[in-house]
């Protein structure tokens, strides 16, 4: 990292991705909340695969494009599922939902650290741990940038209550360390490997925790059987498209350590 902050190049990406990205990301989080969110932005895979050959000079083996291709399948259908969560009119400072979103922010710390000490263990799957470390900080982002939206309104409006200014700050302060160790953490995976098999395996916790979150954190439920059928099956294909860019992410990583 202290050889990255110095890098014009990295710095420049880091700018794109979560700075100037950031504006688009918000605006999409007030109009369809953030079920929905991160499955649109994953269409960006498609520029990676390609970038990744051409640019990086990795090299991708058909069953990883295959993996890549139902990554991007399963996250269309999340897409169209009609999973959208009206930030304005929810009441984002009840207790009872104050209590689930503390529960579900935990859980996710918690994973993202077993993640993180299991891969000190694991040399073979270090870079694919870390990597899915790195897509529960993001995913937990995505949740609370979707929270920070809900409240932004009224706190600047000068219309908020207590509930929704101390949400506000906590929501802030949640973005800023999420995003720092989520940056951190897909950094770390980057060193052991590839880029074109580490963001879509990084994608998994991105795109499914969300909708775990509009069950069991926001109690909603869908508007139609459709849409139970397609976030069901769009995280099947999430799933089974994880388990082909893992397994190729493994075998990289026994060659590397042969050579060592």
């Amino acid at each position: 990292m202290k050889n990255l902050i110095k890098s014009p190049l990295w710095l420049s990406g880091l700018i794109l991705s979560l700075g100037i990205s950031a504006i688009f990301v918000m605006s999409a989080q007030v109009f369809i909340g953030p079920a929905l969110v991160p499955g649109l932005m994953a269409g960006g895979l498609i520029v990676l695969a390609i970038g990744s050959v051409k640019i990086v000079g990795e090299s991708l083996k058909i069953s990883e494009i295959i993996g890549i291709l139902i990554l991007i399948l399963g996250i269309a259908l999340l897409g169209i599922s009609e999973l959208s969560i009206d930030l304005i009119e929810f009441n984002l400072v009840d207790t009872v939902f104050i209590v689930r979103t503390v529960i579900f922010t935990a859980s996710l710390w918690i994973l993202a650290l077993l993640f993180i000490h299991i891969q000190k263990n694991s040399e073979r799957f270090r870079s694919i741990l870390f990597a899915i470390a790195s897509g529960y900080m993001f995913a937990l982002s995505s949740v609370w940038i979707g929270l920070l939206m809900g409240v932004i309104g009224g706190v600047f409006g000068g219309s908020a209550v207590w509930g929704e200014l101390i949400l506000f700050i906590v929501a802030s302060i949640i973005l800023v360390v999420s995003n720092m160790w989520g940056v951190k953490w897909i950094q770390d995976a980057l060193k052991y490997g590839q880029a074109s098999n580490l963001i879509p395996i990084q994608q998994v916790p991105i795109q499914i925790t969300p909708m775990i979150a509009y069950y069991l954190v926001f109690l909603l439920i869908p508007p139609s059987i459709f849409s139970i059928f397609f976030s069901i099956i769009g995280v099947a294909l999430i799933i089974w498209s994880s388990f082909l860019l893992g397994q190729r992410q493994a075998e990289l990583e026994k060659i590397r350590k042969e050579e060592i």
